[in-house]
């Protein structure tokens, strides 16, 4: 079992029953997945650069990527249905609790100028986006092996109702928001 869902099932769920004083154990929110999407508008011309995209993102998940295709035609970019335009991997279970723990404690920690994460990218329903300008911040990743830096959307999707309760959670697991 991961060291971040220890911490989770032993300190941070008595913490969460405190606070917004839950009758059950149940109702406490919890991660449910971690969707990690990489869009590649440049992979309309180049489409090299989507196979360096899924290796890198192979390498920073631990888990082979999938890639996604375009749903509709846009005549101003020159994109077709169906051509791949990018790639994503969605976590569960003890993976994403790895992830999630690297993503605190090493990743963000390596952000140029790093001053905390926005609080405000809750969508209303307890989901956390984090956008990621750069594939560099992982260690996983080789500097001298990225031919162009890629950035990528971090989706946190939790079981919590409102965004006061995502936040907790986020916050109890570690994350570091801006004050």
């Amino acid at each position: 079992m991961s060291r971040l869902k220890d911490i989770y099932s032993s300190e941070i769920v008595p913490k969460l029953r405190n606070d917004f004083s839950y009758k059950s154990c149940m109702e406490v929110p919890q991660i449910t997945k971690i969707v990690v999407n990489m869009g590649l508008g440049e992979a309309i011309q180049n489409v090299k650069i989507l196979d360096s995209a899924t290796t890198e993102l192979g390498l920073i998940t631990g888990q082979k990527s999938v890639i996604t295709k375009a749903k509709k035609s846009i005549a101003t970019f020159k994109l077709r249905e169906g051509m791949p335009i990018g790639c994503m991997v969605t976590l569960r279970r003890d993976r994403m609790y790895e992830f999630l723990d690297r993503l605190i404690n090493v990743s963000l920690a390596r952000v140029r100028d790093f001053k905390g994460v926005s609080g405000k990218a809750f969508d209303g329903k307890g989901n956390y986006t984090l956008g990621v300008k750069d594939q560099l911040i992982f260690p996983e990743i080789s500097y001298d092996a990225v031919d162009k830096t890629k950035g990528m959307n971090i989706t946190i999707v939790t079981s919590a109702k409102t965004d006061e309760e995502g936040k907790a959670l986020l916050k109890y697991l570690g994350m570091p928001f801006r004050n």
